[in-house]
């Protein structure tokens, strides 16, 4: 059987409407919670880039606040492309040098060891929650986050880090459809070609660490997911490796516990989280 599942087919959206349903749902919820504007973490790269323009685009340059919080390892050209995005729209924007912060951490910990990478790049993104939140705080905003789907159904995101946020504006649109909005949003080259990556180690790129291209993660995400096969559907549909639909869907359930709350144990008769939610702009009785 040919497969019928391609990367076309996933860049074969209506990119106008993405536009106007993201930029209409950041401009209700900000409204709605009586926020004066947005934070984001600029970083440089696309899926920020992206989410900076559409802030913009919905609340006006002068609501949208960018921060841009390097580490000694953030190469220099992500720091320029950050500056020059925030500068091309317009925003006001802080750079924030987290060195000294993080410096911090291996100096009162005992436990401290620099040889454990991914914890300890996990402090350098919940250092940076931190710091949106406290800009958030001082100026009465929300904290945007910058997640696409493809980060947030395989798990590639720091808990209580880049996904302590308020909102995730971009996080129904798969990366590799990011890429190709932000080519129609006017982003530069520089930012629209960049290899996604984390930034929080040396030389970490996130498609080097996965062990398989996002082209192929958006492919068989959206079999998965959005089309609820099964691995062995996923394979034939996609003419994938198994393996790889495998790898892909072990991913996505080991990492649920990053996409929701805090697990309550059902005591009372309405439990948070289980069977009691309200809508979090709700202010009436």
């Amino acid at each position: 059987m040919q497969p019928w599942i391609t990367l076309d087919r996933i860049l074969n959206v209506n990119y106008d409407y993405i536009e106007r349903r993201i930029v209409d749902f950041i401009r209700t919820y900000v409204n709605s919670v009586g926020a004066k504007g947005a934070v984001i973490g600029l970083s440089g790269g696309i899926d920020s880039s992206v989410t900076a323009s559409l802030l913009v685009r919905a609340l006006g340059k002068d609501k949208v606040l960018a921060l841009i919080m390097p580490y000694k390892t953030t190469p220099p050209e992500d720091v320029k492309d950050a500056i020059q995005l925030a500068q091309m729209l317009g925003v006001k924007y802080d750079v924030v040098n987290i060195d000294p912060i993080r410096a911090s951490f291996s100096s009162t910990i005992p436990a401290f060891k620099e040889s454990e990478i991914v914890a300890n790049g996990n402090i350098l993104a919940r250092i940076r929650m931190t710091i949106l939140y406290y800009y958030a705080n001082l100026n009465n905003m929300i904290v945007a986050g910058t997640g696409d789907k493809s980060e947030l159904l395989i798990g590639y995101f720091t808990k209580y880090g880049d996904g302590g946020v308020d909102i995730l504006p971009i996080g129904d649109v798969y990366k590799s459809q990011v890429r190709m909005l932000g080519r129609r949003l006017g982003l530069p080259d520089s930012i629209v070609t960049k290899p996604s990556s984390p930034r929080l180690w040396e030389g970490q790129t996130a498609e080097g660490e996965l062990g398989v291209s996002y082209a192929d993660i958006d492919v068989i995400l959206h079999a998965l997911v959005d089309l609820r096969m099964n691995p062995q559907k996923a394979q034939e549909a996609t003419g994938k490796p198994l393996n790889l639909i495998e790898q892909v869907w072990r991913r996505v359930v080991t990492t649920e516990h990053k996409r929701r709350t805090p697990v309550v144990p059902r005591i009372g008769l309405r439990t948070i989280g289980l069977d009691w939610r309200m809508p979090v702009h709700y202010n009436g009785y």
